[in-house]
């Protein structure tokens, strides 16, 4: 199916929207009026800029209150259509989307409005050209795909087709199945849309809060199923008007477009059970956290091995070419690369000391990187030496990497590219058993698109997002986990320029790793190992654990135990959740210790609070 995106849908100049969308991997691109009426060129221009770029112009848009009309106005709407049909063949398109009229003097008469198509269909037939009829969700009296269909089928003339929108259906929840009754081959173009639900009128919620499929709440997925069941297979297109994307980069915003339009047909066509070229492998199953790499220099690495020796963890290994060494702890692999060449370094170079790279278990390593091609994610191939094993990698939408080894390889990578260190690992170290989740810190504008990449690629879940108050401002959060929690993400991100997240972003000098969850089987034990071994945690007030006492009504005895080992606690109707925090590395990262009890599920929300207000204490002191 012919991918496509609007203009308006992008910010920029028209050169550099249609640069982006090309960049991308769309088919086609819509030209929105208001782009062409601000380029200083001509149309033509226009049509030879996207035939260059190897794209192709799907459409011209919009055509307002056009049907309908008394005589005078109609005769000058009419000349209006034919100076938009010199416009398409400029462009190099032959159809024009028109939208129901919102006009006052327009007529709600299907008769009239049956023959003004029919008299605008042969204009455009005489030029080779088609028009397209779109239901507004605020039309003055066309607001549903029911009616516009049923004048398009009255009308039938071969230049006169239908024009969905999945926002204008869904928002005013049409029945989905009506769509069963359309003719598919009088569906010119599909123009795709999600939205989160909101209490508003039409006009403002799409003009304001539409985003890419998959990112709102409306049943998009099951729109793109019930026109692929009718066997549509034409130009399925974006029409995004949202505020926050006129603000970002174009190819950011392009990029996600694409994904998430691959991802509504794929999705979509999996539902009703066919495939439709080109078809993507399954989304990938992650099985877990291989290893953690940070990216270190010479002396970064020798104070972050102090830091992780604190936290029980044992040098097991040390890379065969490169200076790269493996730590280990219950079934946690962290390595410290501090190699002068190659990725980690330039890595370093940028961002300073932090998490670079993740090696991830997954079921099908083929598959996802057929996957991450058919979605637009990079490859990257490093330096492997001789005898080592290959180990396939994908950018993140930070700029560090996804490495990809099959469940079960783990143990011949180790072994091929890792030397053993003669040290023998303690029996239970600091009694951590494995990684919980991985907490990145990004502009909070940019979490939807992590969410989209990730949500494309990998076989993850969405639960809902929540905002956490910092000291100096408000934090968005939104966890992305495997359905078995095997792979477990929180992203959090903040329009403050002086959170927590926003300073770690200074600091990063873009999205970076703001800490590692590591969960552990035995929460007092860990705390008091932890402290053995000198580890600096956070403190936490004494105020905390008054108000703890009492809100939850627990045990004196418990809440003391938790206040000497500065532990946070939280609790629902399925479990309990015990948590602790060393103090940061370099001001940059640290490390949670957690304890999850029963089928307690989520990321002590309540506490974040507490945990910013602390950290905030020591943001004017030295790098520890």
């Amino acid at each position: 199916m012919l991918t496509s995106i609007a203009t308006v849908s992008i910010s920029g100049t028209l050169e550099s929207k249609l640069q982006a969308v090309a960049a991308s991997g769309f088919d086609g691109v819509e030209i929105f009026e208001n782009d062409l009426l601000a380029f200083p060129g001509s149309a033509a221009e226009v049509g030879r800029m996207i035939a260059d770029l190897g794209l192709t112009c799907t459409l011209f848009q919009p055509f307002r209150d056009f049907e309908g009309l008394p005589d005078d106005l109609r005769a000058r709407a009419l000349d209006r259509a034919e100076r938009k049909f010199d416009v398409m063949q400029d462009l190099g398109t032959d159809l024009l989307l028109v939208c129901s009229s919102v006009a006052p003097a327009a007529s709600g008469d299907h008769g009239r409005i049956v023959d003004d198509f029919r008299a605008l269909g042969d204009r455009a037939a005489r030029r080779g050209l088609r028009i397209g009829y779109e239901a507004l969700a605020w039309g003055r009296h066309v607001w549903d795909h029911r009616q516009a269909w049923e004048i398009v089928r009255r009308v039938g003339h071969p230049a006169i087709g239908l024009i969905l929108d999945s926002f204008h259906s869904l928002v005013r929840e049409i029945p989905i199945e009506t769509i069963s009754d359309i003719d598919p081959a009088k569906i010119f173009i599909v123009q795709l849309a999600d939205a989160p639900w909101l209490q508003m009128d039409y006009l403002s919620w799409s003009r304001h809060f539409r985003n890419m499929p998959g990112q709102g709440d409306i049943p998009v997925r099951k729109f793109v199923s019930a026109l692929l069941d009718i066997g549509y297979r034409g130009p399925l297109s974006l029409e995004i008007f949202n505020d926050r994307f006129r603000a970002m980069p174009a190819s950011v915003v392009a990029l996600d477009g694409f994904r998430a339009l691959r991802l509504s047909v794929d999705e979509g066509a999996r539902a009703i059970g066919i495939e439709v070229p080109p078809a993507l492998p399954p989304r990938v199953r992650c099985r877990g956290f291989e290893f953690l790499e940070f990216a270190v220099s010479d002396q970064e690495q020798q104070d972050f091995s102090a830091m992780l020796a604190t936290l029980g963890f044992a040098e097991t290994g040390r890379h065969r070419s490169k200076a790269v060494t493996r730590w280990q702890q219950g079934r946690i692999n962290i390595v410290l690369n501090a190699d002068p060449d190659g990725f980690a370094h330039s890595y370093n170079v940028v961002h300073g000391p932090g998490l670079c790279a993740m090696c991830l278990r997954v079921d099908d390593v083929a598959g996802a990187v057929e996957r991450a091609r058919g979605l637009a994610i990079h490859a990257f191939e490093g330096r492997i030496g001789r005898g080592e094993m290959p180990v396939q990698a994908i950018r993140d939408e930070g700029g560090g990497l996804l490495y990809l080894v099959g469940d079960g390889d783990q143990d011949e990578m180790w072994n091929r590219d890792f030397a053993p260190v003669a040290t023998a690992l303690s029996s239970s170290g600091a009694g951590l058993i494995d990684v919980d989740h991985v907490a990145y810190a990004m502009r909070d504008q940019e979490i939807p698109t992590w969410v989209l990449a990730y949500f494309a690629f990998f076989d993850v879940e969405k639960k809902v997002g929540g905002e956490v108050p910092d000291p100096l401002g408000l934090v968005q959060t939104q966890p992305v986990e495997s359905p078995d929690r095997a792979f477990r993400l929180l992203l959090s991100g903040s329009s403050g320029p002086d959170t927590l997240s926003s300073r770690l972003l200074q600091r990063y000098w873009g999205a970076g790793v703001q800490y590692v969850s590591l969960r552990t089987g035995d929460i007092f034990a860990a705390a008091e190992r932890l402290r053995a071994l000198g580890t600096e945690m956070l403190p936490i007030p004494a105020n905390y654990y008054d108000d703890l006492e009492v809100r939850f009504a627990l045990d004196p005895a418990l809440v003391a135990r938790l206040a000497v080992h500065d532990i946070l606690y939280d609790r629902d109707d399925r479990g309990e959740y015990f948590q602790l925090a060393t103090r940061a590395f370099g001001k940059r990262f640290f490390f949670e210790i957690v304890e999850r009890r029963g089928g307690y599920d989520e990321y002590g929300a309540a506490n974040e609070v507490i945990r910013l207000a602390a950290q905030s204490r020591f943001k004017d002191e030295p790098e520890i």
